[in-house]
C-alpha cells in the first residue's frame, strides 16, 4: 500500500438503529465528501449525519467496478470516501473482492468495524448465545445460489445442537427447519426468527422447530430477518464462572 493521505474508510453501520453506530464510524460518515452505502440492508437515517453538498452513492444499484470506479474518482480528487456497508463488514459485507481492487488501483483503506445484525438479534430478545455448558455460536447460512462449503452445512452443526445463527435463508424457512432436524436438532429445540433487528418496525417471532415456519409466514416475513436456534433460547442456563465467588483468578483471589 502507498502512503496517501486520502484513503477508502469502510464503516459498519451497524444492525439498524442510526445510534448504534459507533463514535468513530459517525465521525467518518459525518466528514465524508463521497458516501457509498448499502441501499437495500443499511437504514437510510444514517445518511442524516452526512455533511451538506456529500455525494451520496446507493450501492443496491451498482456493480463492483461501479462501486470502484467511485472510489478511484474521489480518492483521485483528494476527497473523503466512506464506504457504509450493514452491520459490521466481516459478516457477509463482501469486503476482500472491494480491497484486492484497490490494491490493484493503490489505493489505501481502513476499517472501522459495526454492530452486527446478530448482536442487535440477541439484544432485541435480551439472551447470550455462550451459554455455560449449554452452547457456544455459530454464525452460517443456507446455501443459495452462492454455495456453502459442505462441512459447513446446517446439517453438519445441526449435529452438535450448538447456538446458530443463521443469516439470509427466512425466505425459506422451511427448509432451513427440515436441514436443522435432519442434522439433530429435536423438533422442540426454541427457535426465534427476528425482522429488522433495532429498527423502528423490528419484529420477533418465537416458536419451535415444529411450529415457526407457520409463524413466520402468518408474520409476513420474507427477508431483512435473521432466525437464531438453540437451547440458549430456553430455560436451561448455568452461571458462569467468572462471577463465582468460589473461582478464583488474577483479578480476584
Amino acid at each position: 500500500m502507498n502512503t496517501n493521505i486520502n484513503k477508502v474508510h469502510f464503516v459498519g453501520a451497524g444492525p439498524g438503529d442510526k445510534e448504534l453506530i459507533t463514535l468513530k464510524g459517525y465521525k467518518l460518515l459525518s466528514n465524508a465528501d463521497i458516501v457509498i452505502y448499502a441501499g437495500s440492508l443499511v437504514n437510510p437515517e444514517l445518511l442524516e449525519y452526512c455533511k451538506e453538498g456529500c455525494e451520496i452513492h446507493n450501492s443496491a444499484h451498482m456493480d463492483l467496478q461501479e462501486i470502484i470506479n467511485v472510489m478511484e474518482k474521489g480518492i483521485k480528487e483528494g476527497k473523503s470516501v466512506v464506504r457504509l456497508q450493514t452491520g459490521d463488514f466481516s459478516i457477509y459485507g463482501s469486503i476482500r473482492e472491494q480491497v484486492e481492487d484497490l490494491a490493484k488501483l493503490d489505493i489505501d483503506y481502513d476499517c472501522t468495524p459495526g454492530v452486527s445484525s446478530f448482536l442487535g438479534a440477541s439484544s432485541a430478545l435480551g439472551v447470550e448465545y455462550t451459554v455455560p455448558e449449554v452452547s457456544q455460536s455459530v454464525v452460517t447460512r443456507m446455501e443459495g445460489r452462492t454455495p456453502v462449503p459442505a462441512k459447513e452445512s446446517i446439517e453438519s452443526f445441526a449435529q452438535h445442537q450448538t447456538s446458530m445463527v443463521i443469516f439470509l435463508s427466512v425466505q425459506e424457512i422451511e427448509k432451513v427447519v427440515e436441514k436443522l432436524i435432519n442434522g439433530g436438532y429435536p423438533k422442540t429445540t426454541p427457535i426465534a426468527v427476528i425482522y429488522k433487528a433495532t429498527w423502528p418496525d423490528e419484529k420477533v417471532v418465537k416458536g419451535t422447530l415444529e411450529d415457526i415456519a407457520s409463524k413466520v409466514k402468518e408474520n409476513d416475513i420474507k427477508k431483512t430477518a435473521l432466525i437464531m436456534v438453540g437451547e440458549f433460547l430456553g430455560t436451561t442456563y448455568n452461571n458462569s464462572k467468572l462471577y463465582d465467588k468460589d473461582f478464583k483468578h488474577e483479578y480476584r483471589k
